[in-house]
């Protein structure tokens, strides 16, 4: 059967294939990301073991929170499920929202240091809402 003109077919191309490769490897960034974060906020911070680690101070943070923010931002190319459709608009919002979040939460209990991030974090508490938010911006730009 011809087609016609404008038509569009139904069989995957090479756009609208998800590459299971950049999708684990966004999945493995965000996960390492959390992992190194929780690691070091729960077991090098209290007794400063293992020292190399420890003698990294602040940059601990950077390094977990890097891998999020890289992760997430990889995760918003069209071949991942996140980076198309309705995952743009789930990775934007979700970015945004838990960006806002963390500054809320950070305002509403800077006079209570239970939560150890929010107290190990200080001010770069901000720096880490900002970020989320800017890894929501990526999704916007993928938005159509």
């Amino acid at each position: 059967m011809p087609r016609s003109r404008g038509a569009t077919s139904l069989e995957p191309t090479n756009d609208t294939r998800v590459s299971p490769v950049r999708t684990a490897l966004a999945a493995l960034l965000v996960v390492a990301g959390i992992a190194w974060v929780i690691y070091y906020t729960v077991a090098v911070v209290g007794d400063g073991r293992p020292a190399r680690v420890a003698d990294l101070g602040s940059w601990n943070f950077l390094i977990g929170f890097g891998l999020i923010f890289l992760g997430l931002g990889l995760a918003a190319h069209p071949s991942t499920p996140l980076g198309r459709g309705r995952g743009v608009v789930v990775g934007m919002l979700g970015c945004f929202l838990l960006g806002l979040i963390w500054i809320v939460v950070y305002y509403v209990t800077n006079q209570d240091l239970s939560i150890p991030l929010i107290r190990d974090l200080g001010n770069y508490n901000l720096l880490v809402g900002i970020g989320f938010m800017a890894v929501g911006f990526v999704y916007a730009t993928r938005w159509e």
